[in-house]
């Protein structure tokens, strides 16, 4: 096997071949729900698996990218996969691939569908890895659900500059009748994603028109044709999650589960690194009295949420230890944060070849007007705020591959 030269090459040819090597796996795993979007897209996904299973489904789930370890991205009948089998596994994706190139995220994919093929299971959770309609994952021609989560501009080397051309590719996991759940869009994008929806037949269920969720009275509604649901809040932080769930609900709804599903859908989901509150381990020990959070966001949209969220936490010195990638628009990440932080520290991103000049960080940061500085790694940082300000909120943030990093390091 030959790694394409390329990490993100957003062609089908090569996942195609090998899938027909496989004796196209994708062909019979479970009944599947593709979700595609900016962001979002792995909180909706664990309030869906929370909802299903909470039912007595067993779910697949493919997810990316991976933060601790890469048996994250797959997950058989509720169960991470093992050791052995992933192991196996890419060996049979190897040996049928023979010396062809191929991208690390293909592969990768083929062997989950693999793997989804062979384990029994009533449903298969498929998380796009970028965009939509040239995603590895977009080769099951008749999925039960579509969802698109919240469009933003991410990504734009690979998916377009403008709003309606990445809604456009996010849009291209649509299939012809499969009804889809869409999130809440700006103008351009619902324009589009309606337009192909209009074209396929598939029946759409969006937010603002055909249900709509908010919170009340430290409750979250939920409101469709088939009536309304009063639930608690999601257990996941930050009140971007409330949009979250209500593309859930509506995914449970649509899939006709009742509503101790969509009630499980907000109280059982697990997903890290979205304000993430660190409550043990290292680093939470190296600084007695901090309070520590992780969140992998890293574009505008991300960027906004944490602030919305900070702003609805009770008021204290909040610092930013924050590591970016060199392709994301770090100075529309900050922008919406400033009013709520005290300083930010740059770091680089430890391994990372694309990670962005801790320097390089800190002047976007202080562009912006943020106070800003530079520490040589997030321990440094930490101990730095611990040593001044003891009792700081401190939030590491800015890519999800620190966050990773933070959640192997903190155990």
């Amino acid at each position: 096997m030959t790694l394409h030269p390329k990490v993100i090459d957003l062609v089908m040819d090569r996942v195609e071949r090998l899938l027909a090597a496989l004796g196209n796996p994708e062909r019979s795993v479970p009944p599947v729900i593709h979700i595609a979007g900016t962001n979002g897209k792995g909180s909706t996904q664990a309030m869906i698996r929370a909802g299903l299973e909470a039912g007595g489904s067993q779910v697949h789930a493919y997810t990316s990218p991976h933060l601790a370890r890469f048996h994250e991205r797959i997950r058989l009948a509720g169960e991470l996969i093992s050791e052995d089998a992933l192991t196996a596994l890419l060996d049979e994706c190897v040996v049928a691939n023979g010396p062809d190139e191929i991208t690390f995220f293909e592969i990768t994919t083929c062997a989950a569908f693999l793997a989804f093929s062979r384990v029994r299971a009533d449903y298969t959770l498929l998380e796009v890895g970028l965009g939509g309609r040239l995603d590895a994952t977009n080769v099951v021609a008749k999925p039960v659900l579509t969802v698109i989560t919240p469009v933003s501009i991410d990504h734009q080397q690979y998916l377009g500059e403008t709003l309606a051309e990445i809604a456009g590719e996010k849009a291209g996991i649509l299939k012809r009748g499969v009804p889809c759940v869409v999130g809440p869009q700006e103008d351009a994008g619902m324009a589009v994603i309606e337009a192909r929806a209009a074209r396929l037949g598939c029946p759409v269920l969006a937010f603002g028109q055909q249900w709509s969720v908010w919170e009340e009275r430290g409750r979250l509604v939920y409101q469709d044709e088939n009536g309304l649901l009063d639930l608690p809040l999601p257990n996941l932080p930050g009140s971007f999650q409330i949009q979250n769930a209500g593309a859930a609900i509506a995914a449970l709804r649509a899939l006709g589960k009742d509503q101790a599903a969509c009630e499980a859908a907000v109280t059982k989901a697990y997903w890290p690194a979205r304000m993430q509150r660190l409550r043990v381990g290292p680093l939470v020990e190296s600084a007695p009295g901090v309070e520590l959070w992780l969140d992998g966001g890293h574009n505008p949209a991300g960027g906004a949420a944490v602030a919305a969220t900070l702003a609805r936490m009770p008021a204290r010195e909040t610092h930013l230890i924050c590591g970016m990638l060199n392709t994301k628009d770090v100075r529309g990440y900050m922008e919406p944060l400033v009013p709520h932080v005290t300083r930010l520290h740059a770091v680089s991103i430890p391994g990372e070849k694309n990670t962005l000049p801790a320097e390089v960080t800190r002047d976007a940061a202080l562009s912006v007007g943020m106070d800003a500085g530079v520490a040589g790694s997030v321990a440094e940082a930490l101990a730095a705020i611990a040593a001044v300000s003891p009792g700081a909120r401190v939030l590491i943030c800015g890519s999800l591959y620190l966050a990773g990093g933070i959640l192997r390091e903190n155990g």
